[in-house]
């Protein structure tokens, strides 16, 4: 089982209110580019992230706004603020770092910084054909110069979906994983 790689680099996630005091109220999330998932996009809007340690420049909004705000980095990002964000699942803030995500109209600060969990995004259809109903977790693994094999890569079922694996820019980095590359499903 083939599924083709996605990786994430560390954007921003916002609610309506939370955009607001950012940017000023009036102002529309815009799009200008569909990203592979439907309904999402990348948005010209860019917040910094700061911490007491550290500030990261330019970290893009991803739209459409969400009924949470959501911030997420890289293991290697939180070096650099000096936090330690927990894996999660997008939407799930439980014991989130605390961050500063500075716009050009307001701040805010809050518990909101995670490191977003390996999955795979999928539609029932598909995880039906590839025997992946009962299953929420599997190893993947990533050949090339520097192959690995990643474990505990979720599956992640929405309507509708497109067929990807994301993962962030360590874990792309570690195995000299590129954009679109591909890599192979293995159930536990």
């Amino acid at each position: 089982m083939q599924v083709q790689i996605g990786i994430s680099n560390h954007h921003v996630h916002l609610t309506k209110e939370d955009f607001e005091i950012l940017f000023g109220v009036g102002k529309t999330l815009d799009n200008i580019k569909d990203l592979k998932q439907p309904g999402q996009y990348a948005s010209a809007f860019k917040v910094d992230i700061k911490t007491e340690k550290n500030t990261i420049k330019g970290l893009r909004i991803l739209g459409p706004l969400r009924s949470y705000t959501q911030v997420e980095i890289s293991k290697t990002d939180s070096y650099i603020l000096g936090i330690n964000p927990p894996v999660r699942e997008s939407g799930n803030l439980k014991q989130a770092s605390t961050i500063t995500i500075v716009g050009p109209n307001g701040e805010l600060t809050k518990p909101c910084a995670i490191i977003a969990n390996r999955h795979i995004h999928i539609d029932h259809k598909t995880r039906e054909e590839l025997g992946l109903i009962d299953i929420d977790e599997v190893k993947v693994s990533i050949g090339g110069e520097k192959g690995v094999t990643l474990e505990h890569v979720s599956i992640k079922e929405q309507e509708p979906s497109y067929f990807e694996m994301h993962l962030d820019t360590d874990d792309a980095n570690s195995s000299l994983t590129k954009q679109d590359d591909f890599a192979t499903i293995i159930k536990y």
